[in-house]
């Protein structure tokens, strides 16, 4: 018995060390084509290899689209891209059963839309009316499509990357708190440094084209994500993570103070369950086969922001739902036993 444990043991370690490998190639890969932004890189592969969905938010011309091309090229995986306007139909995301003459007469054949890809990139989603946005809900969450009552599965894995302006509100459609509660982690991109942005002049003004090397397969990557749920977790730490949502209900056990007096609703389950999976990818980064304290608190802001819904007092006063999440994780006490 204590042959096989230690055999287990060494075998989740080895798989773990490969495991910290891969992202790290992955990660360098992006760097060729991306200038900085290295918390966003990090935070679209943790979303990659948890099995979730990610929402970037940024003004325009910062890499948004950039980083998931080049992601694409990294990885060996299927890759469309879907370019969200007022008249996109659901039809143009997920296909249409269409007339085809045959030997034997006109036969109905399904052309399967761009969302039948491994690595799909909805940009400016939030320009699409709710109906179209509606399309992408049971692909994200199902990884299916159904059409004229037939299901079709999509291949494995699947990863929808979203970008929405915040800037141009005129002739959009802010995606309902529905669809936002299935990505799993919302990050926000921010502006390139000086260093940075002089970086970027040289890469693009000067001819020079970055090749991408491809690091990772399709199996390699579901293979990656089922060695994340493999990670354990403590029960005093699983509870960490409880508390950290049940925090964000205001009126609830645990509400802090600001989430009693700024939040109208607070995060669901689903927003549990992406705390544990992301902190279960930063252990392994991390070197450990266990998540952490720390872990929990590295992902909570990028879980939460975006599954939390402001009252009127908070935008009157021009509070933010990064403000409410940073005061949990800074108050919440860690242990509760």
């Amino acid at each position: 018995m204590r042959a096989m444990s230690t055999v287990t043991a060494t075998s989740i370690e080895a798989e773990a060390q490969g495991f910290r490998e891969a992202f790290a190639r992955t990660r360098a890969e992006i760097a060729k084509a991306v200038v900085g932004h290295n918390e966003i890189v990090d935070g679209v592969l943790v979303c990659l290899f948890a099995g979730g969905h990610c929402l970037l938010e940024g003004v325009p011309g910062l890499g948004k689209t950039l980083l998931i091309r080049s992601l694409s090229q990294a990885l060996h995986l299927r890759f469309s891209r879907i370019q969200f306007t007022p008249d996109l139909m659901p039809a143009d995301v997920t296909g249409t059963t269409i007339v085809v003459e045959t030997e034997n007469g006109r036969d109905f054949q399904f052309r399967k839309g761009p969302i039948f890809a491994q690595i799909v990139l909805a940009d400016e989603i939030n320009r699409a009316t709710p109906k179209t946005q509606s399309s992408l809900l049971e692909a994200m969450q199902e990884r299916s499509v159904t059409v004229g009552g037939n299901t079709y599965e999509l291949e494995r894995p699947f990863f929808v990357m979203a970008t929405q302006n915040p800037i141009e509100q005129e002739g959009t459609y802010p995606l309902p708190e529905a669809q936002l509660d299935r990505f799993f982690f919302k990050l926000v991109v921010g502006y390139s440094s000086r260093e940075e942005l002089s970086t970027i002049l040289d890469r693009t003004t000067t001819g020079e084209q970055p090749k991408i090397e491809r690091v990772l397969d399709g199996p390699a990557i579901v293979a990656a994500q089922k060695l994340v749920r493999s990670v354990a977790i403590a029960p005093h730490v699983q509870d960490y993570a409880v508390r950290m949502v049940l925090a964000t209900h205001p009126s609830g056990q645990f509400a802090t103070p600001m989430a009693n007096q700024f939040l109208r609703f607070g995060a669901s389950p689903r927003a549990a369950q992406t705390i544990v999976l992301g902190a279960k990818v930063k252990a392994l980064l991390g070197g450990r086969t266990a998540v952490s304290f720390d872990d929990i608190k590295s992902v909570a802001l990028p879980a939460l922001r975006h599954r939390i819904l402001l009252n009127f007092e908070a935008e009157a006063e021009g509070r933010t739902t990064d403000e409410i999440v940073q005061n949990i994780i800074d108050t919440l006490v860690l242990d509760a036993r």
